[in-house]
């Protein structure tokens, strides 16, 4: 079967023609490729989920249909016939709108006012807040949603203003609906409510393209599947024919069958851990509503545990909550045994904590400083502003560390941002060493970075865990925290789903788990 073809014993069978068709959009940013080939088709009445890993091209391929980038290559066509949106406007008037994972209304404003913004209906050369409002609350009923349109629409949790950025797109007359990670921030409760809406559009013929991570709501709500991965279109399936870890498997492109000989790929001893020590780290019933389901989770020195899941799962968002940066809804946190409540990332660092973000570039490197001031900065907002550390001292411990994890730079006072990728995450990882952390939380550290760098970092990694520094060690590629982690916790959809030890799962058992077809 070619990956063009739809993965069942037979053609999948639309309703007509489809409302949408994508055929060989491709699309390049500064010789770096996006999107190659890629075929997509949604048909009227039906939810056509879009999957795939980071880096996958979901992104683009919605800025590609939207209008915000214009493909290199390829053809759109809106019931057959060709289109080509130069921007999202000119696509709301073809029909397409899309409701993001943020959504893009102004809170200031009326509900009303939300909904017809940039449109509003005129009665003698003024505003006709009257005719809005009934026009208004008429799209809202539809979806059976019943709220004062004329109230602000900051008074209205997310799952509301959800609706009513749906309600804006029916008002233009959308032919095709896209959502784009609309439950990343929802409860249970307000996705029930959103899959009711969507249901009712889906039963009156709108074709709609649902984007998300979360396997339990592509089975409850999709009729299609399309996954991409590396840019390139994977396969389009019917929901109903491709198991959960069949879709786990062409997402991250595993196809393994054997398990790994985890010891002789890292040259790792048995793990030195006083199983009877007091925890560095335990989390009793730590969550935060419609983020991540309340987990418990253990921690101790000389210890890596792996954070392992999908995209979604809620990896990041558990070291976020561990490391103060996010506040919980639930549970406890205790640090060495003490009852800690962390009100900031600071008091973490305080408390013994770092954390090496996975998006260098926003959260973790400052491009414009030198290496030696990105690596002394935890040192110093721990030390407070007051109590500056000695530019002495700075160079030597830029220097020693520099030396020490091999960061290759003409000179600790060259702008971080004119190093490589692999030397921006070592640089990283020194600034949280220079804090004599007793936790690390190390979130994606050789993401985009390459293979002797990876190399490079993974054995400082396995070092400061022989030294006994406990590391909470979070990947998306499953062989490298197999290799590493001493134990494992899988999540899946915002809850764990398992822990087990170094060598119970292999790659095979560990896409069975985050499938939730058992280990």
């Amino acid at each position: 079967m070619s990956k063009t073809e739809i993965g069942t014993n037979g053609e999948a069978q639309g309703s007509g023609a489809p409302a949408l068709t994508l055929s060989g959009i491709c699309k390049a940013f500064g010789g770096v490729t996006a999107l190659n080939e890629v075929a997509l088709r949604l048909y009227p009445g039906e939810v056509h989920t879009l999957m795939g890993q980071n880096g996958a091209g979901k992104s683009t391929l919605i800025k590609v249909l939207t209008g915000v980038y214009t493909p290199d290559s390829g053809r759109i066509l809106l019931h057959g016939q060709p289109v080509q949106p130069r921007s999202t406007l000119e696509a709301q008037s073809l029909g397409i709108s899309t409701v993001y994972q943020e959504v893009n209304l102004c809170p200031n404003l009326s509900v009303a006012e939300n909904i017809f913004i940039g449109r509003y209906p005129k009665k003698y050369g003024a505003i006709d807040w009257k005719s809005m409002q009934q026009q208004a609350q008429q799209l809202l009923h539809e979806l059976h949603v019943r709220i004062d349109v004329a109230a602000p629409l900051s008074r209205y949790p997310l799952a509301i203003q959800q609706m009513v950025a749906i309600s804006r797109a029916l008002s233009i007359s959308a032919k095709v609906l896209i959502l784009d990670e609309p439950t990343s921030s929802l409860d249970d409760a307000e996705v029930k409510l959103l899959f009711e809406v969507l249901r009712k559009l889906r039963a009156q013929g709108m074709a709609i393209l649902f984007v998300t991570h979360f396997l339990e709501q592509t089975y409850e709500i999709s009729d299609r599947i399309t996954v991409l991965r590396n840019g390139q279109l994977e396969g389009e399936y019917l929901a109903s024919q491709l198991s959960r870890l069949d879709l786990v498997n062409k997402m991250v492109g595993s196809q393994t069958s054997s398990s790994p000989n985890l010891d002789a790929a890292d040259g790792r001893a048995e793990p030195q851990v006083d199983s009877g020590q007091t925890a560095v780290l335990q989390a009793r019933g730590l969550g935060r509503n419609g983020i991540l389901a309340p987990l418990d989770l253990d921690l101790r020195g000389g210890e890596v545990l792996g954070l392992c899941g999908l995209l979604g799962s809620g990896r990041t968002e558990t070291a976020r909550l561990l490391f103060g940066a996010d506040k919980p809804d639930s549970g406890t946190l205790q640090i060495k045994g003490k009852v800690e409540k962390f009100h900031s990332p600071r008091d973490a660092i305080a408390a013994g904590i770092g954390f090496c973000s996975e998006d260098r570039k926003k959260e973790g490197a400052i491009l414009e400083l030198s290496v030696r001031e990105n690596i002394v900065l935890a040192l110093q907002a721990r030390a407070g502003l007051l109590r500056v550390i000695p530019r002495r001292r700075q160079q030597a411990l830029a220097s020693d560390y520099v030396k020490w994890l091999g960061i290759k730079t003409a000179d600790i006072e060259t702008p971080i941002g004119s190093l490589s990728g692999g030397n921006q995450q070592k640089a990283l990882l020194a600034r949280w060493l220079a804090t004599d952390p007793a936790m690390l939380i190390l979130d994606e550290p050789t993401r985009g970075i390459d293979v002797r760098a990876k190399q490079e970092i993974m054995e400082h990694v396995i070092a400061l865990c022989r030294k006994g520094m406990a590391i909470l060690f979070i990947s998306s590629e499953i062989s490298e925290v197999l290799r590493v982690s001493d134990r494992m916790l899988v999540l899946r959809d915002r809850k764990a789903c398992g822990e087990y030890l170094r060598g119970e799962l292999d790659e095979d058992s560990v896409l069975q788990v985050i499938a939730g077809e058992g280990a």
